[in-house]
Protein backbone atom coordinates (compact mmCIF):
# COMPACT_ATOMS: atom_id res chain seq x y z
CA UNK A 1 0.00 0.00 0.00
CA UNK A 2 1.29 3.46 -0.89
CA UNK A 3 1.77 5.73 2.09
CA UNK A 4 -0.77 8.59 2.11
CA UNK A 5 0.59 12.09 1.76
CA UNK A 6 0.68 14.27 4.85
CA UNK A 7 -2.28 16.63 5.29
CA UNK A 8 -0.95 20.12 4.44
CA UNK A 9 -0.70 22.18 7.61
CA UNK A 10 -2.40 19.49 9.69
CA UNK A 11 0.29 19.04 12.32
CA UNK A 12 0.65 22.80 12.76
CA UNK A 13 -3.01 23.10 13.76
CA UNK A 14 -2.31 21.22 17.00
CA UNK A 15 0.05 21.63 19.95
CA UNK A 16 0.67 17.99 20.73
CA UNK A 17 3.85 16.83 22.45
CA UNK A 18 6.54 15.65 20.09
CA UNK A 19 7.81 13.18 22.68
CA UNK A 20 5.08 10.67 21.84
CA UNK A 21 3.28 9.78 18.60
CA UNK A 22 -0.45 10.26 19.10
CA UNK A 23 -2.09 7.43 17.17
CA UNK A 24 -5.11 7.26 19.49
CA UNK A 25 -7.24 10.26 18.56
CA UNK A 26 -10.44 8.26 19.12
CA UNK A 27 -9.98 8.09 22.88
CA UNK A 28 -9.90 11.77 23.90
CA UNK A 29 -9.44 13.73 20.71
CA UNK A 30 -7.22 16.80 20.49
CA UNK A 31 -8.15 20.46 20.30
CA UNK A 32 -6.86 22.49 17.33
CA UNK A 33 -5.17 25.80 18.04
CA UNK A 34 -8.00 28.04 16.71
CA UNK A 35 -10.59 26.19 18.81
CA UNK A 36 -8.38 26.36 21.91
CA UNK A 37 -7.99 30.08 21.31
CA UNK A 38 -11.77 30.56 21.15
CA UNK A 39 -12.13 28.48 24.30
CA UNK A 40 -9.62 30.63 26.19
CA UNK A 41 -11.33 33.79 25.03
CA UNK A 42 -14.64 32.58 26.45
CA UNK A 43 -12.97 31.73 29.77
CA UNK A 44 -11.47 35.21 29.92
CA UNK A 45 -14.85 36.75 29.16
CA UNK A 46 -16.46 34.77 31.98
CA UNK A 47 -13.73 35.83 34.39
CA UNK A 48 -13.97 39.51 33.43
CA UNK A 49 -17.72 39.91 34.02
CA UNK A 50 -19.34 36.79 35.50
CA UNK A 51 -22.78 38.38 35.81
CA UNK A 52 -23.00 39.33 32.17
CA UNK A 53 -21.56 36.02 31.04
CA UNK A 54 -23.82 33.70 33.03
CA UNK A 55 -26.99 35.70 32.44
CA UNK A 56 -26.41 35.30 28.73
CA UNK A 57 -25.45 31.62 28.77
CA UNK A 58 -28.90 30.07 28.00
CA UNK A 59 -29.33 32.04 24.79
CA UNK A 60 -25.72 31.49 23.78
CA UNK A 61 -26.07 27.76 24.32
CA UNK A 62 -29.13 27.79 22.07
CA UNK A 63 -27.14 29.64 19.39
CA UNK A 64 -24.24 27.19 19.68
CA UNK A 65 -26.66 24.27 19.54
CA UNK A 66 -28.14 25.66 16.33
CA UNK A 67 -24.73 25.84 14.68
CA UNK A 68 -23.85 22.32 15.82
CA UNK A 69 -27.20 20.87 14.74
CA UNK A 70 -26.77 22.41 11.31
CA UNK A 71 -23.38 20.71 10.92
CA UNK A 72 -24.75 17.36 12.14
CA UNK A 73 -27.92 17.55 10.06
CA UNK A 74 -30.42 17.42 12.90
CA UNK A 75 -33.20 19.54 14.41
CA UNK A 76 -31.81 22.05 16.95
CA UNK A 77 -35.04 21.82 18.95
CA UNK A 78 -34.57 18.06 19.22
CA UNK A 79 -31.01 18.19 20.51
CA UNK A 80 -29.42 19.25 23.78
CA UNK A 81 -25.79 20.03 24.58
CA UNK A 82 -24.38 17.71 27.25
CA UNK A 83 -20.92 16.98 28.57
CA UNK A 84 -20.20 13.50 27.21
CA UNK A 85 -21.72 10.34 25.78
CA UNK A 86 -22.16 8.67 29.15
CA UNK A 87 -24.26 11.56 30.39
CA UNK A 88 -26.30 11.38 27.20
CA UNK A 89 -26.90 7.69 27.81
CA UNK A 90 -28.15 8.32 31.34
CA UNK A 91 -30.56 11.04 30.24
CA UNK A 92 -31.93 8.90 27.42
CA UNK A 93 -32.46 5.90 29.66
CA UNK A 94 -34.07 8.03 32.38
CA UNK A 95 -36.51 9.39 29.82
CA UNK A 96 -37.75 5.84 29.22
CA UNK A 97 -38.77 5.28 32.86
CA UNK A 98 -37.38 1.76 32.91
CA UNK A 99 -38.22 -0.76 35.60
CA UNK A 100 -35.99 -3.54 36.96
CA UNK A 101 -37.99 -6.06 34.90
CA UNK A 102 -37.36 -4.27 31.60
CA UNK A 103 -34.53 -5.62 29.47
CA UNK A 104 -31.96 -3.45 27.75
CA UNK A 105 -30.06 -5.25 25.01
CA UNK A 106 -26.38 -4.36 24.66
CA UNK A 107 -23.41 -6.05 23.01
CA UNK A 108 -20.07 -7.11 24.43
CA UNK A 109 -18.47 -4.36 22.32
CA UNK A 110 -20.33 -1.65 24.23
CA UNK A 111 -18.52 1.13 26.05
CA UNK A 112 -18.13 0.26 29.73
CA UNK A 113 -19.68 3.30 31.39
CA UNK A 114 -22.56 3.44 28.91
CA UNK A 115 -23.40 -0.20 29.60
CA UNK A 116 -23.08 0.55 33.32
CA UNK A 117 -25.61 3.35 32.92
CA UNK A 118 -28.11 0.82 31.59
CA UNK A 119 -27.31 -1.71 34.32
CA UNK A 120 -28.19 0.88 36.97
CA UNK A 121 -31.69 1.19 35.58
CA UNK A 122 -32.82 -2.17 34.21
CA UNK A 123 -31.85 -5.76 33.43
CA UNK A 124 -29.07 -5.85 30.84
CA UNK A 125 -28.89 -8.65 28.29
CA UNK A 126 -25.52 -8.82 26.53
CA UNK A 127 -25.29 -10.13 22.97
CA UNK A 128 -21.86 -11.59 22.18
CA UNK A 129 -20.40 -10.41 18.89
CA UNK A 130 -17.37 -12.29 17.63
CA UNK A 131 -14.86 -9.58 16.63
CA UNK A 132 -14.23 -11.47 13.39
CA UNK A 133 -17.84 -11.34 12.16
CA UNK A 134 -17.36 -10.63 8.46
CA UNK A 135 -19.79 -7.80 7.76
CA UNK A 136 -22.69 -5.62 8.86
CA UNK A 137 -25.24 -8.28 7.91
CA UNK A 138 -23.65 -10.79 10.26
CA UNK A 139 -23.72 -8.22 13.06
CA UNK A 140 -27.36 -7.40 12.33
CA UNK A 141 -28.41 -11.04 12.52
CA UNK A 142 -26.50 -11.59 15.76
CA UNK A 143 -28.17 -8.60 17.44
CA UNK A 144 -31.66 -9.56 16.30
CA UNK A 145 -31.10 -13.12 17.51
CA UNK A 146 -30.45 -11.72 20.98
CA UNK A 147 -33.88 -10.13 21.35
CA UNK A 148 -36.29 -11.60 23.88
CA UNK A 149 -39.98 -10.90 24.54
CA UNK A 150 -38.85 -8.63 27.41
CA UNK A 151 -36.49 -6.50 25.32
CA UNK A 152 -37.67 -2.92 25.59
CA UNK A 153 -34.54 -1.03 24.57
CA UNK A 154 -31.54 -1.72 22.36
CA UNK A 155 -28.50 0.34 23.44
CA UNK A 156 -25.99 -0.04 20.63
CA UNK A 157 -22.75 1.51 19.47
CA UNK A 158 -22.88 3.28 16.17
CA UNK A 159 -19.15 2.54 15.91
CA UNK A 160 -17.68 0.26 18.54
CA UNK A 161 -14.81 1.86 20.42
CA UNK A 162 -12.41 -1.10 20.74
CA UNK A 163 -13.07 -2.92 17.47
CA UNK A 164 -13.94 0.07 15.25
CA UNK A 165 -16.89 -1.50 13.51
CA UNK A 166 -20.41 -0.24 12.75
CA UNK A 167 -23.17 -1.89 14.76
CA UNK A 168 -26.24 0.38 14.87
CA UNK A 169 -26.66 0.61 11.10
CA UNK A 170 -29.80 2.06 9.50
CA UNK A 171 -30.88 -1.44 8.48
CA UNK A 172 -30.62 -2.77 12.04
CA UNK A 173 -32.37 0.28 13.49
CA UNK A 174 -35.25 -0.24 11.06
CA UNK A 175 -35.54 -3.90 12.08
CA UNK A 176 -35.62 -2.99 15.76
CA UNK A 177 -38.24 -0.28 15.21
CA UNK A 178 -40.45 -2.80 13.38
CA UNK A 179 -40.25 -5.04 16.45
CA UNK A 180 -41.28 -2.23 18.79
CA UNK A 181 -37.84 -1.89 20.40
CA UNK A 182 -36.73 1.60 21.41
CA UNK A 183 -33.33 2.39 19.94
CA UNK A 184 -30.63 4.26 21.86
CA UNK A 185 -27.45 4.80 19.84
CA UNK A 186 -24.02 5.55 21.26
CA UNK A 187 -22.59 7.74 18.52
CA UNK A 188 -19.51 8.76 20.49
CA UNK A 189 -17.26 8.52 17.42
CA UNK A 190 -19.71 9.77 14.79
CA UNK A 191 -19.55 13.62 14.81
CA UNK A 192 -16.71 14.70 12.59
CA UNK A 193 -16.02 11.20 11.27
CA UNK A 194 -19.28 10.22 9.57
CA UNK A 195 -20.91 12.27 6.85
CA UNK A 196 -24.38 11.46 8.22
CA UNK A 197 -23.94 10.85 11.96
CA UNK A 198 -27.65 10.45 12.74
CA UNK A 199 -28.41 8.03 9.90
CA UNK A 200 -31.24 5.61 10.64
CA UNK A 201 -33.27 8.01 12.83
CA UNK A 202 -32.86 6.29 16.23
CA UNK A 203 -35.15 7.26 19.10
CA UNK A 204 -32.17 8.58 21.05
CA UNK A 205 -28.67 9.34 19.82
CA UNK A 206 -25.72 10.86 21.63
CA UNK A 207 -22.29 11.73 20.32
CA UNK A 208 -19.11 13.34 21.56
CA UNK A 209 -17.87 16.51 19.89
CA UNK A 210 -14.48 16.37 21.61
CA UNK A 211 -13.25 13.33 19.70
CA UNK A 212 -13.51 13.73 15.93
CA UNK A 213 -15.37 17.06 16.10
CA UNK A 214 -12.30 19.06 17.28
CA UNK A 215 -14.20 20.50 20.27
CA UNK A 216 -12.86 21.08 23.79
CA UNK A 217 -13.33 18.26 26.33
CA UNK A 218 -16.75 18.00 27.90
CA UNK A 219 -18.69 18.68 24.69
CA UNK A 220 -21.38 16.34 23.40
CA UNK A 221 -24.89 16.25 21.94
CA UNK A 222 -28.03 14.30 22.83
CA UNK A 223 -30.57 14.11 19.98
CA UNK A 224 -34.09 12.87 20.76
CA UNK A 225 -36.99 11.91 18.51
CA UNK A 226 -40.03 14.17 18.88
CA UNK A 227 -42.12 11.53 20.66
CA UNK A 228 -39.67 11.34 23.57
CA UNK A 229 -38.53 14.95 24.07
CA UNK A 230 -41.07 15.83 26.74
CA UNK A 231 -39.83 13.02 28.98
CA UNK A 232 -36.11 13.81 29.04
CA UNK A 233 -35.35 14.88 32.63
CA UNK A 234 -33.23 17.90 33.47
CA UNK A 235 -30.08 16.73 35.30
CA UNK A 236 -30.52 19.38 38.00
CA UNK A 237 -33.15 22.05 38.75
CA UNK A 238 -32.35 25.33 37.02
CA UNK A 239 -33.94 28.61 35.97
CA UNK A 240 -34.61 27.12 32.53
CA UNK A 241 -36.82 24.31 33.82
CA UNK A 242 -40.00 26.01 32.60
CA UNK A 243 -38.58 26.06 29.05
CA UNK A 244 -38.48 22.25 28.80
CA UNK A 245 -36.25 20.27 26.47
CA UNK A 246 -33.62 21.14 25.36
CA UNK A 247 -32.91 24.26 27.44
CA UNK A 248 -33.79 22.64 30.78
CA UNK A 249 -31.35 19.82 30.01
CA UNK A 250 -28.36 21.87 28.94
CA UNK A 251 -28.46 24.77 31.42
CA UNK A 252 -27.29 23.88 34.95
CA UNK A 253 -26.90 27.32 36.55
CA UNK A 254 -23.29 28.01 37.59
CA UNK A 255 -21.11 25.63 35.60
CA UNK A 256 -18.33 25.85 33.04
CA UNK A 257 -20.04 26.30 29.67
CA UNK A 258 -17.00 27.56 27.80
CA UNK A 259 -16.25 24.21 26.13
CA UNK A 260 -19.80 23.85 24.84
CA UNK A 261 -19.84 27.42 23.58
CA UNK A 262 -16.55 26.87 21.73
CA UNK A 263 -17.64 23.50 20.31
CA UNK A 264 -19.14 24.89 17.06
CA UNK A 265 -15.70 26.25 16.19
CA UNK A 266 -14.41 22.69 15.83
CA UNK A 267 -17.08 21.63 13.35
CA UNK A 268 -16.68 24.92 11.49
CA UNK A 269 -12.94 24.27 11.20
CA UNK A 270 -13.62 20.84 9.74
CA UNK A 271 -15.96 22.39 7.18
CA UNK A 272 -13.38 25.04 6.24
CA UNK A 273 -10.67 22.42 5.73
CA UNK A 274 -13.04 20.19 3.76
CA UNK A 275 -14.93 17.54 5.71
CA UNK A 276 -14.78 14.96 2.91
CA UNK A 277 -11.08 15.63 2.45
CA UNK A 278 -10.37 15.13 6.15
CA UNK A 279 -12.41 11.93 6.30
CA UNK A 280 -10.68 10.44 3.25
CA UNK A 281 -7.23 11.36 4.55
CA UNK A 282 -7.80 10.04 8.07
CA UNK A 283 -9.30 6.76 6.86
CA UNK A 284 -6.40 6.22 4.46
CA UNK A 285 -3.88 6.84 7.24
CA UNK A 286 -5.60 4.40 9.61
CA UNK A 287 -5.77 1.78 6.85
CA UNK A 288 -2.07 2.26 6.12
CA UNK A 289 -1.20 1.80 9.78
CA UNK A 290 -3.33 -1.34 10.04
CA UNK A 291 -1.73 -2.85 6.95
CA UNK A 292 1.72 -2.30 8.39
CA UNK A 293 0.72 -3.77 11.75
CA UNK A 294 -0.71 -6.84 10.03
CA UNK A 295 2.82 -7.69 8.90
CA UNK A 296 3.82 -8.38 12.51
CA UNK A 297 3.64 -12.05 13.50
CA UNK A 298 0.47 -12.90 15.40
CA UNK A 299 -1.45 -9.70 14.57
CA UNK A 300 -4.67 -10.28 12.66
CA UNK A 301 -6.68 -7.41 11.15
CA UNK A 302 -10.38 -7.29 11.96
CA UNK A 303 -13.07 -6.46 9.39
CA UNK A 304 -12.89 -2.73 8.70
CA UNK A 305 -15.16 -0.02 7.35
CA UNK A 306 -13.35 2.17 4.82
CA UNK A 307 -15.28 5.24 6.02
CA UNK A 308 -13.68 5.14 9.44
CA UNK A 309 -10.46 6.66 10.73
CA UNK A 310 -9.94 3.76 13.17
CA UNK A 311 -8.68 0.24 12.56
CA UNK A 312 -8.40 -2.70 14.96
CA UNK A 313 -6.31 -5.87 14.96
CA UNK A 314 -6.18 -8.86 17.28
CA UNK A 315 -2.98 -9.27 19.25
CA UNK A 316 -1.28 -12.64 19.62
CA UNK A 317 -3.23 -14.99 21.94
CA UNK A 318 -2.53 -14.47 25.62
CA UNK A 319 -1.92 -10.71 25.43
CA UNK A 320 -4.39 -8.21 26.94
CA UNK A 321 -6.78 -10.84 28.24
CA UNK A 322 -8.08 -8.55 30.98
CA UNK A 323 -8.53 -4.77 31.36
CA UNK A 324 -5.55 -4.68 33.73
CA UNK A 325 -3.32 -6.49 31.23
CA UNK A 326 -4.51 -4.22 28.41
CA UNK A 327 -3.82 -1.06 30.41
CA UNK A 328 -0.35 -2.30 31.37
CA UNK A 329 0.57 -3.06 27.75
CA UNK A 330 -0.85 0.28 26.58
CA UNK A 331 1.26 2.20 29.08
CA UNK A 332 4.36 0.14 28.31
CA UNK A 333 4.02 1.00 24.62
CA UNK A 334 3.70 4.68 25.53
CA UNK A 335 6.51 4.79 28.08
CA UNK A 336 9.05 2.50 26.40
CA UNK A 337 8.27 3.01 22.73
CA UNK A 338 6.75 6.50 22.61
CA UNK A 339 3.46 5.68 20.90
CA UNK A 340 -0.10 6.25 22.08
CA UNK A 341 -2.46 3.50 20.89
CA UNK A 342 -5.50 1.78 22.35
CA UNK A 343 -5.02 -1.73 23.68
CA UNK A 344 -8.36 -3.41 24.31
CA UNK A 345 -9.05 -6.44 26.42
CA UNK A 346 -10.79 -9.60 25.24
CA UNK A 347 -11.02 -13.09 26.74
CA UNK A 348 -8.12 -15.17 25.48
CA UNK A 349 -6.35 -12.17 23.98
CA UNK A 350 -7.20 -8.59 23.14
CA UNK A 351 -6.31 -6.21 20.38
CA UNK A 352 -4.79 -2.94 19.27
CA UNK A 353 -6.56 0.03 17.69
CA UNK A 354 -4.91 2.83 15.76
CA UNK A 355 -6.47 6.04 14.47
CA UNK A 356 -5.68 8.49 11.71
CA UNK A 357 -5.86 12.26 12.11
CA UNK A 358 -4.58 15.20 10.10
CA UNK A 359 -1.69 15.72 12.52
CA UNK A 360 -0.39 12.17 11.92
CA UNK A 361 2.16 11.10 9.31
CA UNK A 362 2.85 7.74 7.68
CA UNK A 363 6.24 7.64 9.38
CA UNK A 364 4.59 7.41 12.79
CA UNK A 365 2.88 4.12 11.89
CA UNK A 366 6.08 2.83 10.35
CA UNK A 367 7.90 3.70 13.57
CA UNK A 368 5.25 1.96 15.66
CA UNK A 369 5.68 -1.28 13.73
CA UNK A 370 9.47 -1.14 13.99
CA UNK A 371 9.32 -0.51 17.75
CA UNK A 372 6.54 -2.99 18.44
CA UNK A 373 8.18 -5.96 16.75
CA UNK A 374 10.86 -6.67 19.41
CA UNK A 375 8.43 -5.96 22.23
CA UNK A 376 5.99 -8.57 20.93
CA UNK A 377 8.78 -11.02 20.11
CA UNK A 378 9.69 -11.01 23.79
CA UNK A 379 6.23 -12.08 24.96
Amino acid sequence: MTAPAAFPGGAELFRLSTEVAHLNHGSFGAVPVPVARAHRSLAEEAAADPDAFFLGVPDRLAEARGRIADRLGTDPEGAALVTNATEGAGLALDALRLTPDDEVLVTDHGYGTVVAAAARRARVVTVPLDPTLPDEEAVRKAVLAGLTPRTRVALLDQISSPTARPIATPALLADLAERGVTTVVDGAHAPGMLADPLAGAPDFWFGNLHKWGYAPPGSAVLAVAAAHRGRVPAPVPSWEDDRGFPRAVEYRATADYTGLLAAPEGLDLIASLGADRIRAHNSALAAYGAELLAELPGLAPLPADERLAMRALRLPPGLARTPAEAAALREEIAARLGFRVLIWAWPGGGGIRVCGQIYNTPGEYEGLVTALRPLLDGR
